[in-house]
């Protein structure tokens, strides 16, 4: 009786532990996004202000997350065989943030462009790391769960920011005094982080101790079929700069209210990771299938005329954000061994940003050709991601 108790409070305690862990990464996370995505939701018009093409807009945010997802192979690799999660996720968080700002001082449309794709290469550096540390903590709750609760706060943050930097410009300030002010949420992100450092030196112990059917440098037949199925939807998929190039182009709304636009799109994405975390947990893959139906009609409205159908178009936007950044990692979890977890996150990530690099530049070059036609890529690419998805998740049930 004794033992059940000790045990029962061991249990509550280890979940109480996994609990604080993915809370104390989310908030890193909040105010990381509150600084780099405050960041993004201007530097499409930024951009334009420069003189430059939506193909040069589309190319220039394209490879930024070529960049962003690219180097997470080489990062992810790099983790697993040191161990040294912690140093590499505080590597590319310091990258990651502290190249906002300096946006402020960039005189010259290159300066800008280089900040954007080092700012992405931060996120780069830290992703694999801090998702594999973060698949530990989440095998006890739920892999689902967990990672919608991390996209979650995530996406707090990058929701309050873009309003900041609305608020900001609305109130008359510039967009250099903008990215300025985001020094504040980057130094408080980077606080957290140490701190959550010296609580969890070793986050693999709050992993729940299983028998792994998945073992070894290889990966199984699900996770190559997932593999193409998300780069599908990455490459139809269109960088939110290009989306407020267009709605600043085509004068569909004021630009103050691009970025609360943007915020609108994220706190969609922060309740869409939530119910497609809990969906994941129950239906598995299929939950990707879903929310690809829900979102893939994004640009039928986001590319029409007027504010209204352009909303109902960065809503679905943000319904598609929300189910790639939270379920396409919490399904990585379950593909993959736990020795191999970062750099099975490092290869998906850098086939995945392979295909929006080009999908972006793709949209970009089609657009300024015929928006109709871009249009109709987005759509038929998203969708012809379904039987893969279908494919999946039929042989991860065989594993």
């Amino acid at each position: 009786m004794v033992g059940k108790k000790i045990s029962g409070s061991q249990s509550a305690k280890a979940l109480g532990s996994a609990y604080l862990f993915i809370v104390l990464f989310g908030v890193v996370s909040l105010f990381s996004d509150m600084t780099h995505e405050g960041a993004r939701s201007i530097t499409g018009p930024f951009l334009s202000n420069f003189g430059l093409s939506a193909a040069a807009v589309g190319i220039i945010a394209g490879f930024g997350e070529f960049i962003g997802y690219g180097l997470r192979f080489v990062s992810g690799y790099l983790s697993d065989k040191t161990r040294r999660y912690w140093l590499v996720t505080g590597v590319g968080y310091a990258i990651n943030l502290l190249s906002v700002p300096l946006l402020a001082l960039a005189g010259r449309w290159e300066v800008v462009a280089l900040l954007m794709i080092l700012e992405r290469a931060g996120r780069a550096i830290r992703n694999p790391a801090r998702d594999s540390m973060l698949s530990h903590a989440t095998s006890e709750i739920g892999h689902g769960k967990g990672f919608g609760i991390h996209e979650a706060l995530d996406q707090i943050g990058a929701t309050t920011g873009p309003l900041i930097i609305s608020l900001a410009l609305i109130s008359g300030a510039t967009m250099r005094h903008a990215f300025a002010w985001l020094l504040l949420p980057a130094l408080a992100a980077l606080s957290i982080l140490v701190f959550t450092r010296i609580r969890y030196p070793n986050p693999q112990t709050l992993e729940v101790s299983k028998k792994e059917s998945l073992k070894g440098a290889h990966f199984p037949r699900a996770y190559w079929f997932y593999l193409v199925a998300a780069s599908l939807v990455a490459t139809g998929f269109v960088d939110y700069p290009l989306l407020a190039f267009h709605f600043q182009k085509q004068d569909v709304m004021q630009g103050s209210l691009i970025a609360i636009y943007y915020a609108v799109a994220m706190g969609v994405d922060a309740i869409a990771a939530l119910v497609f975390g809990l969906l994941y947990d129950k239906i598995g893959i299929r939950a990707l299938m879903v929310s690809t139906l829900v979102s893939f009609a994004f640009p039928l409205f986001a590319f029409a005329d007027g504010p209204i159908f352009a909303l109902v178009g960065v809503i679905l936007w943000g319904v598609g954000m929300g189910a790639q950044e939270s379920i396409m990692r919490a399904a990585i979890a379950t593909l993959s061994s736990k020795e191999k977890r970062a750099t099975a996150y490092g290869f998906f990530n850098m086939v995945y940003g392979i295909a929006w690099f080009v999908g972006s530049s793709i949209f970009g070059i089609l657009y300024t050709v015929s928006l109709p036609w871009a249009v109709g890529f987005s759509v038929i690419i998203q969708l012809s991601a379904l039987p893969f998805f279908a494919l999946s998740g039929r042989s991860r049930q065989k594993v």
